[in-house]
């Protein structure tokens, strides 16, 4: 193999300072990455400027035009230098990076767009003339007057012209405007009071992207609006509202219901103070508060938002801000596991209503010809009628329910159970499936799975209350790692004392396990102690140990559960559905599927040409 040649003379090197340009051109590969970044930045800039409406205009995927337009507070003509100088801001006046209220603060983006492209911005103040300023790979021009109305319009042509081998890592145009409106989409998120339009313009057309206009009313009704017009109503009429609180820490935003599950993380949005992040501690958070409810090829859907004091988090830890670190991870962590748990609790019995439309889509026939008139319907006593006269044995029927299993009946409180919000059982079929009626409509219900999550829930219960039983080892397993990874081990001690893990210090970087759980038979401690480092330094946290003997509980509920083929009378069915309406998260079973599946009555009738 050649070895590699690291362009440096043998002779003694010697220290020079760069030029502002090849100075801006390297901070550029770190802020700008591809057109997505360039408008990431513009659009927090037109945010920091208090704009309520933003309108971004792109070209060939963002490599010939970027145009973002606001109406923001703008700048006059003796800011305009300054904001294409590096360093330069009006955000903060340095004296304390650790209190950091706008999206940026550290002066690069504008220097470094307009070290690689070519770059105008045209802006007006309040009080003040238009003005518009040009830079060209970093050269700038005079600054000369604008006709503008107000707020300020950036432009950006030619994406990386000065570096032209950056054009080679770029995308499809497709791709790369793909990447813009997910940026777009989640700024537009973490601001519902503003109005949001993204265009296309290649090729001289003008087509709308992406619309969101300003939302009004209080912050969960405006998130509420903004979420259905960036994710569709599938995701809010599927998700819970999330309101938590803890210790100087605010968690709020939307979690879709465990039913609504997708195969990737394609709808997680995290925000901290308003800021997008991709950040590991919370994605481990998020998967975890879903953790005995989706098997784990399954992701959760979640719009989050943390609220905390900005001197509590730093998040100048990544050049595209995009990662942040709290002061204090597990008190985040600890909010948003048990603030989506809580609320998702608080759901009872709910399953998404996309379970009702894919079982309504399996229901419906082939196309076929299409019908060429449909006859008048009759009325309802019309038919009553008609069908006393064509066979008076079922006259009855029409009055009360076919396949019925026993008369109704009211419950101890009056009340009849098809008023309960999964009604009254009126058949088995199958040996395995509970036909029950609504008031409203129909509910099929797996009773293997139900009674499964039922069992599964109880035994949680049960290690609640009177904790894990562990098993004492009659010889401690000494297992020997490094010192840093036995004391991150025993920093959690206490925490896998819970489950019955138990570990103590036997020196150096030794650590004992002196009991485990019992649960768990067998363990091969040392490759568990390893599994549990790898969490704790991917996560900052491991819930492995929680989620094998969370794992041994499903099983056994499994196997204690009410087994499919197995004839069940009316008074077991209906007992089965009051206890799932009693019982948190008893909308899916153990590995995530659905438990039942509800049909509205307007959705039969049209799935047979009655509406």
């Amino acid at each position: 193999m050649a070895a590699f040649d690291r362009k440096i003379s043998d002779d003694h090197p010697v220290i020079r300072q760069l030029d502002e340009a090849a100075i801006n051109r390297i901070a550029a590969g770190e802020v700008v990455e591809r057109p997505a970044s360039a408008v990431k930045e513009l659009v927090e800039n037109a945010l920091d400027a208090q704009a309520t409406r933003i309108e971004i205009e792109i070209a060939d995927g963002g490599k010939t035009l970027i145009r973002v337009t606001d109406n923001g507070v703008g700048m006059s003509e003796a800011d305009l230098p300054l904001a294409l100088a590096r360093h330069a801001t009006s955000k903060i006046d340095g004296s304390d990076l650790l209190n950091i209220h706008s999206f940026g603060f550290r002066g690069e983006a504008l220097p470094s767009l307009a070290a690689v492209g070519r770059l105008t911005i045209r802006s007006r103040a309040a009080g003040h003339a238009g003005a518009e300023l040009s830079v060209s790979g970093g050269a700038a021009q005079q600054v000369r007057p604008a006709a503008l109305t107000g707020g300020t319009v950036v432009e950006l042509r030619d994406l990386f012209f000065a570096t032209p081998a950056r054009l080679k890592f770029l995308r499809t145009d497709r791709a790369e405007m793909q990447a813009i409106s997910d940026v777009v989409k989640r700024l537009a998120m973490s601001e519902p009071y503003v109005t949001f339009i993204l265009r296309d313009v290649s090729a001289g057309k003008d087509r709308v992207s992406f619309r969101a206009d300003a939302q009004t009313g209080d912050l969960f009704d405006a998130l509420s609006g903004r979420l259905r017009s960036v994710l569709g109503k599938d995701f809010t009429e599927n998700a819970i509202p999330i309101d938590a609180e803890r210790e100087g820490v605010h968690l709020t935003g939307y979690a879709a219901l465990p039913t609504y599950s997708r195969g990737s993380a394609v709808q997680q949005f995290l925000f901290v103070n308003g800021r997008p992040v991709r950040d590991k501690l919370l994605i481990g958070a998020l998967r975890a508060a879903y953790m005995d409810t989706l098997s784990r090829d399954r992701h959760p859907a979640a719009c989050l938002f943390i609220e905390v004091d900005p001197t509590r988090v730093d998040v100048n830890v990544h050049p595209a801000k995009s990662e942040v670190r709290f002061r204090d991870p597990g008190t985040v962590r600890g909010l948003i596991v048990s603030g989506l748990r809580h609320a998702l609790a608080e759901a009872g019995h709910r399953s998404s209503s996309t379970v009702a439309g894919a079982t309504l889509g399996a229901f419906r026939p082939e196309p076929t010809e299409p019908r060429i008139y449909q006859m008048d319907r009759p009325s309802p006593a019309a038919r009553t009628a008609s069908y006393a006269a064509q066979s008076p044995g079922f006259a009855d029927m029409a009055q009360d329910y076919s396949a019925r299993v026993e008369p109704v009946v009211e419950d101890e409180t009056g009340a009849e159970p098809q008023d309960r919000p999964l009604g009254a059982a009126r058949a088995q079929v199958h040996e395995n499936y509970i036909i029950a009626q609504t008031e409203t409509g129909m509910v099929i219900v797996d009773q293997h799975a139900a009674h499964e999550r039922l069992v599964y829930e109880k035994l949680k219960r049960q290690m609640a209350e009177n904790g894990v039983a562990a098993q004492a080892l009659l010889i401690p397993e000494i297992v020997e790692m490094s010192e840093g990874d036995a004391r991150m081990l025993l920093d959690h001690a206490e925490t896998f004392a819970r489950f019955g893990l138990t570990l103590e210090p036997f020196g150096g970087g030794a650590v004992a396990v002196r009991e485990t759980p019992a649960l768990l038979g067998e363990v091969n401690c040392k490759a568990l102690l390893e599994d549990i480092l790898d969490e704790l330094a991917d996560q900052g946290s491991s819930d492995l140990v929680q989620s094998r003997v969370e794992a041994i509980l499903s099983r056994v509920a499994c196997h204690g559960s009410i087994r499919s083929g197995r004839r069940m009378q009316a008074e077991e069915m209906n007992a089965l559905l009051r206890e799932m309406e009693a019982t948190p998260l008893s909308g899916q079973c153990n590995h995530g599927r659905p438990t039942y599946v509800e049909l509205k009555l307007a959705d039969i009738e049209r799935l047979f040409g009655r509406s």
